[in-house]
């Protein structure tokens, strides 16, 4: 990347050029005034930023907006067909997809259903992007990188996979590589709580705190820990895989058998307590749907995640506590409300507990907001070094 000293007209015209970038980025198409009047520069100023972004292909005309008296103006906005990216979730029956952008188009979110033989990393991943893509009508080719969304810990390389039994055909070690080599683009992996925390924090119900612990319930268990926007991995990538951790003593009252807390809380577990409540259904996202309305079930549930909510603010000592996954969705404010006057039953903590807001699709979310991310700073380094 071609840089420039600071103060010289070079760096002058960079700054500027990234600096309407930035600011189509952030409000969308803009007419030259429009970008001279946000900027607080010139309109010959804006002019000559807009041309150098134009023929570098970065911005193009989009339209036209009324001049009043005059001619029409011209509306510029961020180029999209040159570089997009596709989130992908995958779990252990079904894959979802979804083009991203830089300018936070919203594309299709589609379904993949996935069977557990013949698997490989770069099979997964070419199937998701070439089903997004359809979908949204997009080239292929505009595709350079994706940001996945397993259940499994993933090391800080992505190239090292534990508790990845919901992925069948996923070697321990080398998928990203794998996927990478075989489709030429570049690729982030991460586990999908983490993910979720990432929307958590971005769009959801963690937006302004400074640490949050992310309880994700669904078939399994997971915790994310977001400390101020940075999240906690541990050594290996495996923080947060709860689990398989003892249920503890308090617990044989509400779960005899139960031996681990996925055993306490896991779907298995919200399964038969549902269907004990009158609940009807074959699968676990059917049977949430009676959740939020159903008291006794809601009753019998919170004391359980209280349980295992106790050792999180007891270790981690978090400014919040969400409760995420399908059971955390599905439950809302009245399960977490519980859960909360639960905690402050059985213990000294007093933390609150609320429950997720980052929408029915986090972990796409979080690769959604991850990517976007990448996908400006891209854009960024394109500016640096245009002619004059």
């Amino acid at each position: 990347m071609t840089t420039t000293q600071p103060g010289t007209p070079g760096w002058l015209r960079t700054r500027n050029d990234r600096l309407a970038l930035a600011l189509l980025l952030e409000h969308g198409p803009l007419t030259r005034n429009r970008l001279g009047e946000l900027s607080g520069l010139s309109k010959p100023t804006a002019a000559l930023m807009v041309s150098r972004l134009e023929e570098a292909g970065l911005i193009h005309v989009v339209g036209e907006a009324s001049g009043g008296r005059g001619p029409n103006a011209a509306v510029y906005a961020v180029r999209n067909d040159r570089l997009r990216a596709v989130a992908i979730d995958i779990r252990e029956t079904v894959m979802s997809a979804t083009v991203v952008d830089a300018t936070r188009t919203e594309h299709p979110i589609v379904e993949i259903p996935v069977l557990p033989h013949s698997r490989t990393p770069e099979g997964d991943v070419r199937q998701a992007i070439d089903t997004a893509v359809t979908a949204a009508g997009v080239e292929r080719g505009s595709v350079q990188l994706v940001a996945i969304g397993v259940q499994a810990a993933v090391s800080d390389s992505g190239d090292t996979l534990a508790f990845s039994e919901t992925l069948p055909g996923w070697p321990e070690h080398g998928a990203r590589r794998a996927i990478e080599a075989a489709l030429e683009l570049d690729v982030t992996i991460d586990n999908d709580v983490n993910l979720a925390a990432v929307a958590e924090r971005a769009v959801g119900a963690a937006a302004g705190s400074e640490s949050v612990a992310l309880l994700w319930m669904g078939s399994g268990l997971g915790v994310a820990l977001d400390l101020d926007g940075r999240l906690h991995r541990g050594a290996t990538g495996s923080a947060g895989e709860i689990g398989s951790l003892s249920v503890p003593r308090a617990a044989i009252d509400l779960a005899p058998d139960a031996r681990d807390l996925t055993e306490l809380i896991g779907g298995p577990a919200v399964t038969r307590i549902l269907r004990r409540h009158g609940a009807r259904g074959k699968r676990l996202s059917e049977l949430l749907a009676r959740l939020p309305d159903d008291a006794g079930a809601l009753d019998e549930l919170a004391p359980r995640i209280a349980l295992s909510v106790i050792p999180l603010v007891a270790i981690l000592d978090p400014q919040l506590v969400v409760l995420g996954g399908p059971t955390g969705l599905a439950g809302g404010a009245a399960l977490a409300e519980r859960v909360a006057a639960q905690v402050a039953r059985l213990s000294r903590w007093r933390t609150p507990v609320v429950a997720t807001a980052a929408g029915p699709a986090p972990v796409l979310t979080g690769a959604r907001e991850l990517l976007v991310a990448e996908l400006h700073r891209r854009l960024d380094s394109a500016v640096t070094g245009l002619p004059g």
